[in-house]
């Protein structure tokens, strides 16, 4: 089903480009509603929240709503608060926005998964996965891409009002011709959230989670206002280089999980932590000809934590449906602190000090990844 899946593709390519779009428009939605670099930080730390608080949700949701019925909801909800957003006329009205842009992408990516290995055989789930998950690398890429194009014609409102309409266009397209996802979710209850949270390695995972996607989605968030607020760089140079630095995600992911099945999981999440905290170091503290090249190393290795961090959750001790649900809130968790606090917290050392300290001391975070694993038992596979 070809068709059903690109459909399912673009919708989880519009839902993942509507949150970070903020990014490489963020320099011109400073400057244009005079905000300071601590305030423009804390909107990420909103839009976090709201995909930490839907995420958590989306099983009661689609409990009632079945899985299609949340996707629909999600992109139709997207679709308004995008263009609720491009009206804001402040501080309050962008995070209100952006909250609510954060609620409506968390309903989607359960229920998406769940429609998507409805949709194909079993023995194709792997390819078809990985159709879905060029999404997120294609939106890393092309969302600086996009904002630098379309802002040659339109403000950044016209930016953001133009993914609303994209949103919505999805959504009733999926009403109208996308398939699958007709079963009902299932909602939480405490007695799963409780054996999550007694899991030995938990709450190291969590931890080592939310420095793999500050490494990634954190840094990402924060790096055009740093190239164009401390470094002198153009709007238009700044999201060219943000775009080209994301363009060997795809391949370095299939490496890391070589080098996941190679060296096991908690080894290989040690070296990505470990030397991803030294590129990260040099990238706030470098100038030059050396930013540039930590501009793309960073991103080249950041998204190598990923394939050897998910065998990483499936391998936890405790019981087999604890493991599994370990994801769930592993995620949002992870999302919340490192695409969401990490950003903040640059924002408000940018305003301090300045946004390379920030990031410093980021990288100096993740330099502490390897003594949490160090900690971590995993279980054999086949346990």
């Amino acid at each position: 089903m070809p068709g059903a899946l690109l459909l399912l593709t673009a919708i989880f390519f519009l839902n993942f480009c509507s949150r970070v779009m903020m990014a490489p428009l963020m320099p011109r939605v400073e400057q244009s509603l005079n905000l300071s670099h601590a305030q423009a930080g804390s909107l990420f730390l909103l839009l976090s929240l709201g995909y930490f608080i839907s995420i958590l949700g989306s099983g009661l949701v689609a409990a009632r709503l079945t899985h299609r019925g949340n996707i629909i909801l999600s992109a139709l909800g997207m679709a308004g608060a995008l263009l609720a957003l491009s009206l804001a006329g402040g501080l309050g009205g962008l995070g209100a926005g952006l909250l609510v842009v954060g609620m409506a992408a968390g309903l989607y990516l359960p229920s998406g998964l769940a429609t998507l290995t409805s949709l194909v055989r079993p023995d194709h789930w792997g390819r078809a996965v990985a159709v879905h998950e060029l999404a997120p690398n294609l939106g890393f890429v092309l969302a600086p891409l996009l904002a630098m194009g379309l802002l040659e014609v339109m403000s950044w409102r016209g930016v953001i009002a133009g993914l609303g309409l994209a949103s919505l266009a999805g959504g009733l397209s999926f009403w109208r011709w996308g398939r699958g996802g007709g079963m009902a979710g299932q909602a939480p209850d405490l007695k799963s959230l409780r054996a999550i949270l007694g899991l030995p390695g938990f709450w190291i995972m969590m931890l080592c989670f939310s420095l793999g996607l500050g490494a990634s989605l954190g840094i990402y968030n924060m790096l055009p206002l740093y190239l164009v607020s401390q470094h002198g760089y153009s709007p238009h140079k700044a999201d060219l280089l943000v775009s080209a630095s994301r363009l060997s995600g795809v391949a370095m992911a299939f490496l890391a999980g070589w080098a996941s099945d190679r060296l096991g999981p908690r080894t290989a999440m040690a070296w990505v932590l470990g030397l991803c905290g030294v590129l990260t170091l040099g990238l706030g503290l470098a100038q030059g000809g050396w930013l540039v090249a930590m501009l793309f190393l960073q991103p080249m290795l950041a998204v190598c934590f990923f394939p050897p961090g998910f065998a990483a959750l499936g391998r936890l001790g405790g019981p087999p449906a604890a493991r599994a649900n370990a994801v769930s809130l592993t995620v949002p968790l992870s999302f919340l602190l490192g695409g969401g606090a990490l950003p903040a917290l640059i924002g408000f050392l940018g305003e301090r000090l300045s946004f390379g300290w920030g990031i410093a001391l980021a990288g100096a975070c993740m330099l502490l990844g390897p003594l949490f694993l160090r900690r971590l038992e995993l279980v054999s596979p086949h346990q």
